[in-house]
């Protein structure tokens, strides 16, 4: 990697988008994404937003199955899968987020997890489709809460889910991989340096450019 590969996408409330948009100067290599979208194009879904709406507003990128969508909207594996099919046809790349809860985690079942969400989602895609998605190992119990992966355990699951995204897609183009779950400028460094971990899914450390910013500058200095 060089430093000019560094790709960054922000993600803010949807309402601000074309805010956002409009505020980024032309030269900056700043992508905008939505933090959710539905996978009907149209129909009495009140409060939804399309993938053609997130698409038409100016985006490329949306997160599907982020750990709060799962856990507080209930959605279920087979919801991820639909709205993760659904961006890829509208043109979008897609983040899709996986990751274990606390529970189980501590029973061992890390990775048997993480199998059952990929292998949900990636059913039923074409090989072709892998282009359009990056990976994002979310421990649900890391974020938000100051705790976070140790660089080790982010890399086993990193690593276990780069292998079955190669395994359903083929190896070119490699779909990337991210960690997210409490990343902070002190940690980063350790984090990205992980084999297996190509980026990070930043939550509450972006909200500071300082603190965004110094995650950035960790990763050109391994990146160069």
């Amino acid at each position: 990697y060089s430093s000019e590969m560094i790709q960054v996408c922000l993600f803010p409330p949807f309402l601000t988008i074309p805010e956002v948009l409009k505020s980024l100067p032309e030269d900056v290599p700043v992508a905008c994404g939505a933090q959710d979208g539905y996978f009907e194009d149209r129909g009495a879904f009140t409060g939804e937003v399309s993938m053609d709406m997130v698409k038409a507003v100016g985006c490329s990128h949306v997160l599907a199955g982020h750990s709060e969508r799962r856990h507080i909207f209930g959605e279920s594996n087979e919801i991820v899968a639909k709205k993760l099919a659904k961006a890829l046809e509208a043109g979008l790349k897609a983040v899709l987020c996986f990751g274990e809860t606390l529970d189980e985690r501590e029973s061992g079942k890390t990775l048997a997890v993480a199998r059952e969400q990929l292998e949900s989602a990636f059913s039923g895609l074409e090989k072709d489709k892998g282009c359009g998605i990056i990976l994002a190992y979310e421990p649900v119990w890391a974020i938000g809460t100051g705790k976070n992966a140790r660089p080790e355990d982010a890399q086993e699951v990193c690593g276990f889910a780069a292998k079955m995204a190669e395994e359903h897609f083929g190896t070119h183009p490699k779909i990337p991989v991210l960690y997210g779950g409490s990343v902070k400028e002190s940690n980063a460094l350790d984090l990205l340096s992980q084999h297996d971990i190509d980026g990070a899914l930043v939550g509450g450390a972006s909200l500071k450019a300082d603190s965004f910013l110094g995650i950035y500058e960790n990763y050109r200095t391994i990146s160069v």
